[in-house]
Order: C-alpha cells, then structure tokens, then sequence
C-alpha cells in the first residue's frame, strides 16, 4: 500500500477502529478533534491528533479539508456518519489529490437518497419495495396507491436517513392529514411513497468491489432486531435463510454495484417477508456499524480492504464463512421507559472479557453523555463455533457489563438473549422475529414489569475518586500549537503530588468527550421522558403545559396557536441523539402558544406548547 498518512474525518469508536487498523499497516494516523474530544481514546491512540478550528466540527468540510492539506495527508477515510455520505466532499478531496476512501461521488449519488437508489435499482433489475419513485405532493396519489396495494403506506423523506423522516400512514383520514405533504409542496423536504411492510426480516449483504472488476459478498447479515428502524443487534451469516436466497442475494448485490461502477466497500440492505418475496431497500456507501460481526466469521479486516481498493488495489481471496458471530449495540437509552434517551456521567465502566470477546468503544469511566451524538457508547461483539454458542457467551458478556451514571439498553440484550422466539434454532423463529418485534411486544412488555417505579442511578454526578498510590512522575495531556500532546513531568513542579494526582483524575472523569455539558451538571433524559412515538407530558401536572420530555433539538412543529387538535394529535417532533422523539396531545384542546420554534435547542421540562385544558374543553 503506496498510504502512508491517513486522516480521519470522525471521532469515537470508529475512529479508534481506523486508528488502529493504520497502526497495523505502518502508517501514520492522524486525527482531528473538537474541545469535548481532547481526552478521548481516539485522540489518545492516534499518530497525530490536531484541534479543528474554534466553533468547526466533524461536518466541517473545509476545516476537514484543510487540515489535511495541513498535515500533509494523503488519504482521507470519512468512518460513518457526518462526511462519510456527502459527495460533494468526497470531489472536493479527489479535487485536492488527496486519496478518498470511499465510493465515486457519482457512485454515492446514485445511491445517496431513497428516490435515486430506487431508481438504481430498477435499472439493475433489482426489485424494491413497491412504491412511487417520483415525487409525491398530493393525497390522490396516497389514496390511489393504497387503494391498489393497501395499507399502510410509508412516506418517506429523500434525505431521511436511521429511520427519521417516515410517516406511516393507515387509512384515507390520515393521508389527508398529515403535515407532511404540506412540508413537501411548499419545498421543504421530498417525499416517495412506499408499501409499509408490517412483517419481514431485514437482512443484508456486506459487499466489496474493486476497480478492476473484482467483487465479493464477504457475509450476509441479518439485523431484524430494530427499534425505530435503527438496528440494536445484528449477526453473521444471516441465520435460517430459505434455500436459494443466499444466491439471489449475491447477484443482486452485486448487478447493484456494478450498476454504479461501485469501488470501495457497500452494504445492500433487503426485506424478505415470510412468503418468501426479496426487497431491496438501500445501498450504504460506506462501512456500516455492524461491519465487526463480518469481520469475525470471516477473519477479513473491512478497513484494511477499504484502504487497499481506494489505493487501487485488487480485492483478492476473502475468507470463508466460520461460525455464527452477534454484535450487541449499547446505547444510552432506557428499556424500561421506551428507550428514551439517557445522558448523565459515565461514573463506572466495565466491559466483559473472555473468550469471544470484542469490544469496539470509544469511551471511558468519567466521560460526559450529551443529545449531541448517537447514543452509542460501545458494541460488544460475540463470536462462537455455532449461534447456540455465541448467543451463550453474549449472555454472559452481559452479566459482565457494568455501566453506571446513566442508564443503558443491556437490560433489553438480556431480555431478547432469553427469548424463544429469537434463539430457537430453525427457521420457525427466524419467522417469529420481525422488524416490528422490539416495538410491539419486547419494549411493552419491558415498560409494563417496570412500571412507574424505574430503578437507576440519575444523579449523573462523579462517585467519590480514590486517590493513587504516589508515583515519581505523571502524565498531563496539554495541547500545543493545536496538537494534542502528552507531557511528563516529576511530581511537584506544577503543584504537591497529591493535588496534582487528585486534579488529573477528575479532569479526566469530568471531560464532555460526547458533547458539551453547557457548563452544568449533566442530567438524566430519563426523568418525565416517555420516549419516541409516546405523548408529551404536562409540566409538573400543569393541566395544558406539555414539557419537553429530554435535552433535545426541536426539528418540527406540526400546529399553530389558536389550532384545534384531538387527543393523540402530533404536535412537535424532537431530536435527540439523533433518533426522532414524538410529542402528542395529551387531551382534546385548542392550541393557545408554542414558545418553541424549529432549530431551537431545549432541556427536560422546557414548555413546548401550551394548550387548553381538559375541563376548558369538555366545557365547551
């Protein structure tokens, strides 16, 4: 590989695993980083870590760009999420001569949103899902779809991505309702229409191709178990597939990247209901967060074959498939209460170990959980000689796991490993298990044993911090110039050892690696959250004050003052670690303020709308 200096545009635990998969080819890392990412792992691992200009982030494009050039990199590798998809930086780096580590920008557009990829795939002779490619603005268009294939139906945002931006919709009121085709005929967004398929399996097929013409499937996936339509727990091979879908699987795989002239690595992700029809739904031009469990069946290094191909290498022999492997995600989210959001204090961490074991994490004990991210702090990744023996081991991991200061989403790992329907070894079970099954019997059942008196830690402040033994000499992180650096001093010359000791470890334990904490303690989301798609409360029983439920960015309203809305009416639309959290009327009532608007950023119990009350209502 020709790479010496690589540069990546990202932070967390994909970061940390480029870092590291650099470090085993002999090149050079390096790093940028925002103030919350000055003590992170990844900063800490990496060659070179340089501080993005003050007030720049991640999808800083220029700022990526130029620290690049800075630096003298001569590839950049995007990881997932903020600049990994834009094709617009992916020219503006090849414009630069600098390597990008990903598909051609016409690749990702041709795959880049919901209308376009449906558009490639027919032109690959890949069937999606059975929808309307072209724009949809009208309620017509809804009913006479539906009236054809019925109901549900899902409108979806072009530029939707994890799940957000998709309105199902059950019945002719509710296409004639709904506020988002009056978003997508004034221009604000542009809406598909799609069959809402109410019972399937999602599966995929991690891919990868090169420029010479070489492709592989290196493993199928399968990642039914969702909520909100983000997945929580997915696995390699895809267990319990009907005889010949594997087959069928590969071909369309790969006349969709050859469709596009597609270099790099790419998951095309399907649908496959019980009676047996195959849908395609997406291609990812990127790696994706479960690329780990891949890895493991096959020993295959998807970073390194990333780098190889963007280098203009061949693909090669990729091994073949052994054994059953199962990636756990863990999230900051509360099981008990529907998944809400959780932020606090990370004030104890300890992962599993053993044999099977992988940990792929970008935190550590101290660090501070913010709305501003994702709520994953880690994945745990299992693998055995069969899935009997994987799932095993996935339940001890968990009985392992330790996470203090805020809660996280085990609880619900444990509940799922113990569930016949998902660890019966047939295809029976494979068929028990859909995309729906977390969010219409594992969550409810979960929120119903725990009732209203949901046990957890929300202080999210530090626990005591024990003092270390003396040493003759500590290590203090300091940055110079805009570099990251370690610096290595005898005890005492800054200040008497044990302050200096005592100072370095709440400075660590304090550090907002996961976003600013506004300069407060942080909170726990947890209180009063009734988590997505659930009604918005009223403010400390205020009849007609409904409250915002959790720190988060409020992305729509979907009413106006003196509007007449019904009980169950959505009202506004919330984001928080990037997952879309619905606030209903609570009651029956006409709208009297919204002291909120789009953009705005909000904390728990901040007024979101102030409605008539009950009694007002019923009087009139």
């Amino acid at each position: 590989m020709t790479l010496s200096r690589i540069l990546i545009a990202n932070r967390g635990e994909i970061a940390l695993r480029v870092v590291r998969t650099v470090r085993d080819l002999g090149a050079t890392s390096i790093l940028p980083y925002t103030p919350e990412d000055l003590m992170s792992p990844a900063a800490e691992l990496a060659d070179e870590a340089h501080a993005l200009p003050e007030g720049s982030s991640y999808t800083d494009a220029q700022a990526i760009l130029a620290l690049a050039r800075a630096t003298g990199a001569d590839a950049i590798h995007p990881g997932y999420g903020f600049l990994a998809e834009d094709p617009a930086f992916a020219q503006s780096v090849i414009d630069a001569g600098i390597t990008w580590v990903g598909p051609s920008p016409a690749a990702m557009e041709a795959l880049g949103d919901k209308m376009s990829a449906r558009r490639t795939a027919q032109a690959a002779g890949v069937d999606p899902v059975p929808g309307i490619t072209d724009s949809v603005t009208r309620t017509s268009t809804i009913t006479a779809f539906a009236a054809r294939h019925g109901y549900p139906v899902a409108l979806k945002r072009t530029d939707g991505g994890g799940g957000r931006g998709i309105t199902v919709l059950y019945s002719d009121e509710e296409a004639a309702a709904t506020p988002a085709l009056a978003s997508a005929a004034a221009g604000s967004s542009t809406l598909i229409l799609e069959r809402f398929v109410t019972a399937a399996r999602h599966v995929e097929t991690q891919c990868a191709r090169d420029a010479h013409g070489g492709f592989a499937v290196v493993s199928t996936r399968d990642c039914t178990l969702q909520r909100r339509n983000q997945k929580l727990l997915e696995e390699a091979p895809a267990p319990f597939l009907p005889e010949g879908l594997h087959e069928r699987l590969v071909e369309a795989s790969r006349r969709l990247l050859e469709t596009v002239d597609y270099v790099g690595v790419a998951t095309c992700e399907f649908l496959l209901t019980p009676e047996g029809d195959l849908w395609f739904l997406e291609v990812n031009p990127r790696l994706q967060v479960e690329h780990c469990v891949s890895e493991e069946v096959t020993g295959t290094d998807l970073v390194e074959i990333q780098l190889r191909l963007a280098d203009g290498g061949r693909l090669g022999g990729i091994g073949q498939v052994r054994g059953h492997s199962v990636e756990l995600r863990i999230t900051c989210e509360d099981p008990a209460r529907h998944l809400a959001p959780s932020t606090g204090v990370i004030s104890r961490l300890r992962w599993p170990a053993g044999p099977g074991i992988r940990i792929e994490s970008g935190v550590t004990e101290g660090d501070v959980v913010t709305p501003m991210f994702d709520p994953m702090l880690a994945k745990i990744v299992v693998t055995g000689a069969t899935r009997d023996q994987a799932l095993a081991r996935a339940r001890r991991a968990l009985a392992e796991t330790v996470v203090e200061g805020v809660t996280v989403c085990t609880g619900l790992h444990a509940h799922v490993l113990t569930q016949e329907a998902f660890t019966r070894s047939d295809e029976a079970g494979a068929l028990a298990v859909t995309t729906r099954w977390i969010e219409n019997e594992v969550l409810p059942e979960l929120a119903s044993a725990a009732g209203q008196d949901a046990q957890g830690d929300q202080s999210g402040e530090d626990a005591a911090i024990p003092d270390p033994s003396p040493r003759t000499r500590s290590s203090y992180v300091i940055e110079l110039n805009g570099r990251r650096m370690q610096l290595t001093l005898p005890d005492g010359i800054l200040a008497p050892a044990h302050y200096g000791h005592d100072f370095a470890a709440r400075s660590r334990r304090t550090q907002p690696l996961r976003g600013r904490s506004g300069g407060g303690p942080a909170r726990s989301a947890r209180t009063g959250a009734a988590g997505a798609g659930a009604s918005g409360g009223e403010a400390g029983g205020e009849p007609g004050v409904i409250a915002a439920p959790m720190q988060a960015i409020v992305t729509r309203i979907c009413t106006e003052p003196g509007a007449r809305v019904a009980q169950g009416d959505l009202l506004v639309v919330l984001e928080s670690m990037k997952m879309e959290n619905y606030v209903h009327a609570p009651h029956d009532g006409t709208i009297a303020e919204i002291p909120v608007g789009a953009g705005r950023t909000v904390t728990a119990g901040d007024v979101l709308v102030r409605m008539s009350a009950p009694e007002t209502t019923q009087e009139a």
